[in-house]
């Protein structure tokens, strides 16, 4: 029996994965990583690593503070490497809201008005729920980090496939 060790990658050290194509073009397929794609993002940019019809998984570098926003349904982020703070407000102002029918996240172009809802501390592997009618602001004092976060295609979803795709 051979034994398996689980290596966590980080956006300082990380391997490029890759798949096993059997009969198959390879360019019809799609892999990226993760730490890479943040490596080669700018702070905060929401650059799309999956999708699955409206749904996107995007990555982020996490680094210094990011702006405010906020979405029409629950989002939900899971810190891959680093320290980050989430600080949510539990928004009152409804002009500040997103509209039902605008899917992705919306930035907001000032500071939230409402109930200071707190902050969460994420590290790696921990998770949190961007909830909708909250506007949220990601806080990174640290080395520069990675987050995932689940969301609906928006106006902030950057596609960069030719990119970062590998095949």
């Amino acid at each position: 029996m051979s034994t398996q060790k689980t290596i966590f990658g980080s956006l300082d050290k990380y391997e490029k994965g890759s798949i096993e194509i059997i009969d198959d073009d390879p360019k019809a397929y799609v892999f990226s990583n993760i730490f890479e794609v943040a490596n080669m993002s700018k702070p905060y940019e929401k650059v799309a690593v999956a999708m699955n019809l409206q749904y996107v998984i995007e990555a982020l570098r996490t680094e210094g503070d990011s702006k405010w926003f906020t979405a029409s349904h629950d989002e939900f982020v899971v810190c891959m490497d680093g320290e980050l703070e989430v600080h949510l407000v539990k928004l009152n102002n409804h002009e500040t809201f997103a509209p039902e029918d605008k899917e992705g996240s919306i930035q907001l172009n000032e500071e939230p008005v409402g109930k200071k809802m707190g902050r969460i501390v994420l590290k790696h592997g921990h998770q949190a729920l961007l909830p909708k009618g909250a506007a949220y602001k990601f806080s990174n004092s640290g080395n520069p980090g990675v987050v995932m976060l689940q969301t609906i295609k928006g106006d902030h979803t950057v596609e960069k496939w030719s990119e970062i795709c590998y095949s």
